[in-house]
This record gives structure tokens, sequence and C-alpha cells, in this order.
């Protein structure tokens, strides 16, 4: 029902519903709601890794649904925290999807990662230092690497269903879904970012960027799937902000270098990751939380 790595992280679970699994998230169809289950496992250049960080599942849930209270004037999938009854059968302990399960509304998801931008860094930095845009929106000249722009950007990306996402213009995603909803999805973005960030910044933390996905719902575009976590968000802390060179993030920072430091290939089986690694990363991941909401995270042992 539940498999584990040896330090203690949630790798799988295997409900009796129908399941979907992607690069973090189990996703079980309950007939009129899902069931959205956060496991600990940890992607990097496109690969899943071996090992998980121990109670990642738990900060990225916990985030999603403080953030889907937080937000104002924003519709959204949440429903509950609680775990349905029948969902687990009655000779397991269901207390592994406890502060890692969302039970949320069904919904026809765009095709569309909705990207909003407030510094430059990342692909859109490539893509600046190539032509002097970002999907296809002109910038001034002369920005440094992790510059703070002018104004937050939208910069739309096709959903990959393995790889990288491809960054498109928003006219390329208007010729698609028709300009009515990608300018709702534009205004939508932006707005929660700038919400967002308004928020976060005094205390502590600068959104890069972030990314967005929606749906449709009887009739009515709502935001879904996990919202301003370390996993769909560059995180910097704002009293070590220095543009000009990569920041410090609250992510898998720890993670990526220390795969590009080691001997992988990027395409073969990626390596276990060593405890140290794991230990800083779920430290960041922790941080996080705490700095944006004052508390813990729930259920979080003090010890792996």
């Amino acid at each position: 029902m539940f498999h584990y790595d040896s330090g203690g992280a949630l790798l799988r679970t295997n409900l009796p519903f129908p399941r979907r699994s992607g690069k973090v998230r189990d996703v079980y169809d309950l007939g009129a709601h899902l069931l959205i289950v956060s496991t600990d496992r940890i992607s990097a250049f496109d690969q899943v890794l071996p090992n998980g960080i121990p109670d990642k599942g738990r900060v990225l849930t916990a985030t999603s649904e403080f953030w889907f209270g937080q937000l104002q004037g924003i519709r959204h999938h949440w429903i509950s925290s609680e775990i349905p009854a029948g969902a687990v059968p009655d000779f397991i302990d269901p207390s592994p999807l406890v502060g890692r399960s969302m039970v949320v509304r069904k919904a026809e998801v765009v095709p569309y990662e909705c990207v909003v931008r407030g510094y430059l860094e990342g692909s859109g930095l490539k893509e600046y230092r190539e032509t002097g845009e970002v999907c296809g929106i002109s910038l001034p000249s002369g920005l440094r690497q992790c510059d703070r722009l002018p104004s937050p950007i939208f910069t739309p990306a096709t959903k990959a269903a393995s790889g990288h996402d491809q960054n498109v213009s928003w006219q390329s995603m208007a010729a698609e879904i028709g300009e009515p909803l990608a300018t709702q999805l534009r205004d939508l973005s932006l707005k929660i970012f700038e919400q967002a960030s308004r928020y976060a910044e005094p205390r502590g933390i600068l959104i890069a960027d972030t990314k967005f996905e929606f749906g449709l719902a009887d009739g009515e575009v709502i935001l879904i799937d996990e919202v301003l976590t370390p996993d769909s968000s560059r995180f910097w802390p704002a009293s070590q902000y220095a543009p000009g060179h990569p920041q410090p993030s609250f992510d898998k920072q720890f993670v990526r270098e220390w795969l590009l430091d080691s001997e992988w290939d990027r395409e073969s089986q990626p390596p276990s990751l060593p405890v140290d690694v794991v230990l800083r990363t779920r430290e960041k991941y922790l941080e996080a939380y705490q700095l944006l909401t004052g508390k813990s995270v729930p259920s979080i042992p003090t010890e792996i």
C-alpha cells in the first residue's frame, strides 16, 4: 500500500482506485472528486531520483493549503485535507496519508503552464541573452542574472508529458485556446503572483517566478494542482538577494548541485542522494513553509 526508501521517505502509494502518477503526486479518481497524494519523491533534470526527501510531500500539501486559504478572490479546486471514508482499506493504517492528501474538484485541465516571472533567471534568462525577449516580450537591455523585472511578465509554456515544457508566446497560446480564455488566464496568473509576492516579501521570501495550472469546472476557470510551493516556484531569501549571479533558494538546490558535481551523465539511472544532501534539502523545504506561515508543518517528526 505504501512504499518507503531506507531514509523514511514515502515513494509510492497504492490505493484501490484508478490512479495516475506524476513525478511527485499520485492522483486517485474517487468518482465525484480526486484525491491527490503528495509523496516524498524528488526529481531533477527531468528524472525522478531513487530516494526521496522525507516529509517533502507534507510540506508541499501544507503550503498549497495555506495559499488556497490566503489568496483573495481566486476560485480553486481545494475541498478538504481529510482522507475520505473508504479510501484506505480497514486493515491498512491511513496515517501515511495524513498531511499529504488533498481532496479536490475535478476539472478539465487547460494544457498550458501559466508561468509568471518577477525576476530574470532560468530559461527566461537564457532566452533574454539570445534575443532580448522572453516569450515574445521585449525587455530592457543590460539586465543581469536575477535582476528584478520592471513588472512581472506572463510567459506560458506547453505541458510536456515528459522532458521540459516548451516556452511559448501568449499569442501562440491564444491561437490554440482562444483569446478570451488566454486573457483570463494571464490576468489571473498576474493577480495571484502579485498578491503572493506582496505577502511573502515582508516575511523574507522573494518569489522569483512560479507556475500555475488552471482547469475548467462547471463553466468557470479554477486554480488547480499545487500552488506557490518550492517545487512550482523559485523562492529566494530576501535578506541574501544580490543580482548578477545565481541566488540561494528554498528548493532542491542542494540536489541539483550535488548531481552536477557527480559523474552522472543525466541519461542513465540517477544515483541515490547522500544523507547530508537529503537533510539539507528537507531543512530548506521546512524553512520556506515556516517563513511564509509562521508555523511548523503539521505532523512533521523531529528526526528522520
